[in-house]
């Protein structure tokens, strides 16, 4: 039996009135990279901002490699091994790889002084580790020099270093080609190998049909699907059904 990471149990999360989250119950195993899809408004922002510890929920559980966890906050989540790259990145384009994967956790000695050489060794082990294959860069190249996957692939490698069993990707695909998105694929896939899990949020189904194990599908606020790519058979019977969902016959309204 696959290792489960984390497991949210019926997580509700509303704003006021408003119910955003209506009793959400999800996991993830370890190696595996779950597919979250939903319509603007669908409640994934929020789930995944529960997951980053950012957002508390207003009820229910959080239970972490099988125990629970109370007071859940951002500190709780990374010290659980989850790492959010936010659909911005977060990366400073004018530095280096080099200086994105450490800013704000430098490699100091006792004396403050900076490991810089130990910094750059590690940073080129990272880009291996994900798939860096093209020699033109090296840590020391400006991150503003990088396509819009490679740049993904930095900060997949800033999460990796950050000791992340679990790496949380907010639309990373949004307005890449097709080469930029298999760039960002392939590490994904790499990540995946090394034993770390994905949760790969996105609007187009059939990348995150290419790219994931398993789909869980919202829809204002609650899961209406979990289904794996075998069970599936493909992108269109997916989106088929999303839009069963979106648009119901006067019968399903029914039932």
């Amino acid at each position: 039996m696959a290792e489960r990471l984390i497991e949210l149990r019926d997580i509700v999360k509303s704003f006021g009135r408003v119910a955003a989250l209506g009793g959400i119950n999800l996991h993830v195993d370890k190696g595996e990279v779950v597919g979250l899809i939903g319509d603007n408004g669908a409640g994934k922002s929020t789930l995944i901002k529960i997951l980053a510890g950012v957002v508390k929920p207003t009820s229910g559980e959080i239970f972490v490699r099988g125990q629970p966890v109370t007071g859940w906050s951002a500190a709780k989540s990374r010290a659980a091994g989850i790492e959010t790259v936010f659909q911005d990145r977060a990366l400073a384009v004018q530095q280096s790889i080099v200086t994105n994967i450490f800013m704000g956790r430098e490699l100091a000695g006792p004396f403050g002084w900076l490991r810089l050489a130990q910094e750059e060794r590690e940073a080129r082990r990272l880009m291996r580790e994900i798939g860096f294959t093209s020699r033109v860069f090296t840590p020391r190249s400006i991150v503003g020099q990088l396509s819009g996957g490679e740049r993904q692939g930095v900060a997949i490698a800033r999460a990796i270093s950050r000791q992340a069993d679990l790496i949380i990707l907010d639309e990373p695909t949004t307005a890449l080609s097709l080469t930029e998105t298999e760039k960002v694929f392939h590490f994904v896939r790499r990540v995946k190998a090394s034993g770390r899990s994905i949760v790969f949020i996105g609007h187009n189904i059939y990348h995150v049909f290419d790219i994931a194990d398993r789909f869980v599908v919202l829809d204002r606020g609650k899961v209406v699907l979990e289904t794996t790519r075998a069970e599936t058979g493909s992108a269109e019977r997916l989106i088929a059904f999303m839009q069963r969902v979106a648009h119901p016959t006067a019968a399903e309204r029914a039932l």
